[in-house]
């Protein structure tokens, strides 16, 4: 199987983490329900492919997302691989009862960096969601749980449009303050482009924010995911969120397509020279097994050329 000439660039990472969301984000608004066990295999490809932090699912109510219904019997599916990270999404208290229960490690909650969303999402303001998360950040960092916190429409939302940089320094911040080791900032309609990108990291560093505290999740809905995550590269950013074969939307926003594929991901970064950890061959084998699955084919550009 082809693989990139490696071809290093400076000012890059020599390693970049992968945050591998496809068996949640990536399954989650499939319209037909995936087998508890299928994405168990799903997962257990995924670590033997060298991924070492995927989302496993959500503890969210099965009403909202009743793909993720089978959440607890999936954890006990699953033949953990040492070394490799498994985090669940919580949405709130009950959510995080549940990760307790199950010995979930690590954990995310979900944050919108606009009002409209926030409703649509989680049917609380912004203020309001942030007041839900506290008491979830700190039980779960009582506990010894690593907690990340997602923020939505960073680049922009379907409804309020275009969403001001400081605005989302404001709330993510607020997500860090709550005891988050980690942000990762989410195009989810996928309308930002790299300029954008660099501006709304450096808005972060002038505000005090670590860099290595941030991650990006990209959606590809016009095509600038990996220019986008270039410039966060450049920017000192080391942990990129992805998603196996493309897999992915948003059941809240019908503008977000399709998330990052990993198998571009890891091509670019090869390519590049940098480490991912990541067996590609194996990794693009299990998103054609995934696709036939589903019964369509991957829309990720590195799974059709290298399975052609």
């Amino acid at each position: 199987m082809r693989a990139p000439q490696h071809v290093p660039a400076d000012n890059l990472p020599s390693h970049v983490t992968i945050y591998e969301v496809g068996p949640r984000d990536g399954l989650q608004n499939e319209s037909t329900t995936v087998a508890v066990q299928v994405k168990a295999e799903f997962i257990g490809r995924l670590a033997a492919a060298g991924l070492r932090v995927i989302e496993a699912t959500s503890f969210v109510h099965p009403k909202w997302v009743p793909q993720l219904a089978d959440a607890e019997e999936l954890l006990d599916r699953l033949d953990r691989v040492e070394g490799v990270r498994y985090p669940v999404l919580v949405p709130n208290e009950r959510g995080l009862d549940r990760a307790l229960d199950k010995g979930v490690t690590d954990i995310a909650i979900f944050g919108s960096a606009t009002e409209t969303f926030a409703q649509r999402n989680l049917n609380r303001s912004v203020d309001e969601s942030i007041e839900m998360f506290a008491p979830v950040v700190a039980r779960a960092r009582e506990s010894g749980l690593d907690v990340r916190g997602y923020l939505s429409m960073c680049f922009g939302d379907p409804w309020e449009g275009d969403v001001p940089i400081e605005q989302v320094v404001s709330v993510g911040a607020r997500l860090l303050d709550l005891g988050c080791s980690q942000l990762s900032l989410g195009d989810t309609i996928g309308v930002g482009t790299p300029g954008h990108v660099t501006a709304l990291l450096g808005a972060f560093a002038a505000a005090g924010v670590d860099t290595e505290s941030l991650a990006v999740h990209f959606h590809d809905t016009y095509g600038q995911a990996l220019a986008n995550t270039l410039a966060a590269l450049q920017a000192g950013v080391t942990t990129v969120d992805a998603s196996a074969g493309g897999l992915g939307g948003c059941p809240y926003a019908k503008n977000a397509t399709g998330n990052l594929a990993t198998e571009d991901l890891v091509w670019m970064l090869h390519g590049l020279g940098i480490e991912t950890g990541v067996d590609l061959p194996a990794l693009v084998e299990t998103s054609v097994w995934m696709a036939g699955e589903l019964g369509r084919p991957s829309p990720s550009n590195v799974v059709k050329a290298l399975s052609a």
